[in-house]
């Protein structure tokens, strides 16, 4: 049993980034989340990890409590925030992981600092989105974000109600546990009567157009990957339904062309449970201590 996370406000640019760690190993690990998530989201991965490890977790910019962190957001700034988060805490080259968005994230931020990052594990995230030439960005990403968008400008009158509401996400209803409900609470801001999320909707709008947009530097900078890379997939997508985020296809081409990556579906998860069921996080756990 690990001890309950220790926070931490860090000084970045424009204000504090929000910072959760669980453990004091000397292995560091920094933790990226998803483009609507929280830190919390990797609580039940810490509990995991041996003793040896030390996880930090932070809240991006525009989320959580690092949610009135200003603008510009984008892959730039995140990759900056995460380099000063490196520089304020003091570590030697941690390793990095992430989830979703988070892994796009923490591929760019290793690339670009190099000299600040470490080992890099990739969950349900990180390649290229296959997105055609003469795609409409914002139409395409109200398709593909358009649910999760609509849940930033909704109110809910309890925290009950808003821990009801992701009760019966098709993802989490069968595999609802304290971490996840934990990870939900978390997320909540306002007054009672009028509860919402603590995401900045055009956080996660500007983060959106940026992954769609930003291919050919996913391409590039896998590409440039000497490193063993572990990318964890889950079979099933944000909605539990068959197929999940990275499609076999996309997955099976990018492993052909990056040898230093290596592709792994962890069975019977989606794109949420990946980080919350026990034998996911077993799993990347063991991948963790062989890139930290």
């Amino acid at each position: 049993m690990r001890l309950p996370a220790k926070t931490d406000d860090i000084a970045v640019t424009g204000g504090k980034l929000r910072v959760l760690s669980w453990g004091d190993g000397p292995r560091h690990v920094i933790a990226v989340h998803g483009i609507t998530a929280n830190a919390i989201c990797w609580q039940a991965l810490a509990r995991t990890l041996p003793e040896h490890f030390t996880l930090h977790a932070v809240d991006l910019r525009g989320r959580g409590h690092s949610a009135t962190l200003p603008g510009p957001y984008g892959f730039d700034r995140h990759s900056a925030d995460l380099r000063d988060l490196t520089l304020a805490l003091g570590l030697a080259r941690p390793a990095l992981v992430g989830h979703s968005l988070g892994a796009n994230i923490a591929l760019l931020a290793s690339d670009t600092y190099p000299e600040a990052f470490g080992g890099l594990l990739l969950i349900d995230g990180g390649l290229p989105p296959p997105v055609p030439a003469d795609a409409d960005l914002d139409q395409l990403l109200a398709v593909s974000l358009g649910p999760a968008l609509a849940r930033l400008s909704e109110t809910y009158p309890s925290a009950d109600a808003y821990v009801d509401f992701w009760r019966a996400h098709p993802a989490l209803t069968a595999g609802w546990t304290d971490d996840v409900e934990d990870y939900v609470r978390y997320d909540l801001t306002g007054e009672p009567g009028a509860l919402r999320s603590r995401v900045v909707a055009e956080a996660a709008r500007s983060d959106g157009r940026d992954l769609l947009a930003s291919g050919e530097r996913f391409a590039a900078a896998l590409r440039r990957r000497k490193e063993p890379t572990p990318l964890l997939r889950a079979p099933r997508g944000m909605f539990g339904q068959p197929g999940g985020m990275l499609p076999d296809e996309l997955a099976a081409y990018w492993q052909a062309e990056v040898a230093s990556l290596d592709v792994t579906t962890i069975p019977d998860c989606n794109h949420y449970t990946i980080l919350f069921e026990a034998a996911a996080t077993d799993t990347i756990a063991a991948r963790l201590a062989l890139v930290a």
